[in-house]
């Protein structure tokens, strides 16, 4: 019971954020193609769309328990690629002050570092599996 109930509680607090922030992505697609575009890769609009959707579906699978251990090998994956990605390196905007960008590599740097703990925990729980709390438990 008790690791049921801590499976589930891994569930909700790792696929809460991807929900969110993949549901964000749809408000406003053009500021995550910005960021895509950005970072040097090409098809930014469609890799933004792609990236919203893929956030919400798995992050649902892994809220709802199914195919838990593919939906979080594929997140953690997910979690490693944004991080070098995205948050690997230093932060220079023109005409900011040095500490201003500072402050924000260094930002960037905790960011990479969630990243990385948050592909771990997507890894322990693709290990655990969903618990009896799943559609991955009710369907087997």
């Amino acid at each position: 019971m008790q690791t049921n109930a801590l499976l589930l509680a891994a569930r909700i607090l790792l696929s809460v954020m991807f929900i969110l922030a993949g549901a964000s992505k749809f408000a406003d697609m053009s500021v995550t193609a910005g960021m895509i575009s950005q970072a040097g890769f090409p098809a930014a609009m469609a890799l933004a769309w792609i990236a919203a959707i893929f956030e919400v579906v798995a992050g649902l699978a892994v809220l709802a328990g199914f195919q838990t251990k593919i939906a979080s090998w594929a997140l953690a994956a997910f979690c490693v690629f944004t991080a070098f990605a995205f948050h690997s390196g230093p932060i220079a905007i023109p005409d900011f002050p040095d500490a201003a960008n500072g402050l924000l590599t260094q930002f960037n740097q905790i960011m990479m570092m969630k990243n990385l703990a948050i592909a771990g925990g997507f890894l322990a729980l693709s290990v655990a599996g969903a618990g009896a709390w799943s559609v991955d438990a009710r369907r087997s």
